[in-house]
């Protein structure tokens, strides 16, 4: 856990947040700045900063279970669903811990931004 990480602290139950899933290591959580009707942060409960840190810190296992939660609440949306796994500034991560968005719940454009 980092001590000024506000994922970290969501995990440790220091900050309030909606939890929709918890198991195996992998918490999802609702966005509280949302950019679609469903907008779900699905992350790690270890700390590691962003996906290309994880390549050299982490395991294949904790990847695939991020991986197939998130693809699993994005299903139960119809029409569709957005996977976005942001890295670094220049990539739009704002909170330096490794979470990918769920986006579904409308159309999605593309270019994505």
């Amino acid at each position: 856990m980092s001590s000024d990480c506000i994922f970290c602290k969501i995990v440790a139950g220091e900050i309030p947040a909606k939890v929709v899933h918890r198991a195996n290591g992998i918490i999802a959580i609702e966005d509280v700045n949302p950019q679609a009707p469903v907008h779900l942060l699905v992350l790690p409960e270890r700390h590691v900063a962003n996906i290309a840190e994880h390549t050299f810190k982490g395991s294949a296992d904790e990847i695939t279970s991020l991986m197939e939660t998130a693809a699993e609440l994005g299903s139960k949306h119809a029409g569709g669903f957005r996977l976005v796994v942001n890295t670094g500034a220049d990539g739009g991560q704002t909170v330096d811990h490794l979470h990918v968005h769920v986006l579904a719940g409308r159309h999605m454009t593309w270019p994505p931004g």
